[in-house]
């Protein structure tokens, strides 16, 4: 599968892991950056990575910061993308089952190696369980206010 990769500062060095990790497990990894520790602005690697995974480049997404949170809301501003923030398994899986989400999203100052790897294993070994879901999931592309 291909996959991008994006952080902030607090969560470069939780993206290095994982971007092996994934290697190690066989899937192609895009790693959209930043390089450094070097104090960076999440909306600009969340935005970065949505539309990667927004033009089909990548299939499915990884976002990383300290929280999570602001990284994730940056994702989410593209309506192509589905970004459910995560810190455990069952989440991971059913942001696949029943949102269909093709970004996950952690954050590096409250989830463990372990853990984000067991999130990732969750997130990509789940199938949108479509049905009852899919209107649903279509809502949230093409929101009606």
């Amino acid at each position: 599968m291909r996959i991008a990769i994006a952080s902030d500062h607090a969560a470069v060095e939780l993206k290095a892991v994982l971007r092996e990790y994934l290697i190690g497990l066989g899937h192609e990894v895009a790693d959209l950056g930043p390089e450094t520790a070097d104090r960076v602005d999440y909306p600009d690697y969340g935005y970065k990575l949505a539309a990667v995974v927004a033009e089909g480049v990548a299939e499915r997404g990884v976002a990383l910061c300290g929280s999570g949170i602001g990284i994730s809301i940056a994702v989410n501003r593209n309506p192509a993308c589905r970004c459910a923030l995560v810190g455990e398994p069952l989440s991971a899986a059913l942001a696949r089952e029943h949102n269909d989400a093709n970004v996950i999203a952690m954050g590096a100052r409250l989830t463990g190696e372990d853990m984000a790897k067991a999130c990732l294993d969750a997130f990509l070994g789940t199938d949108f369980g479509g049905g009852r879901h899919g209107p649903r999931v279509s809502k949230l592309s093409n929101p009606q206010f």
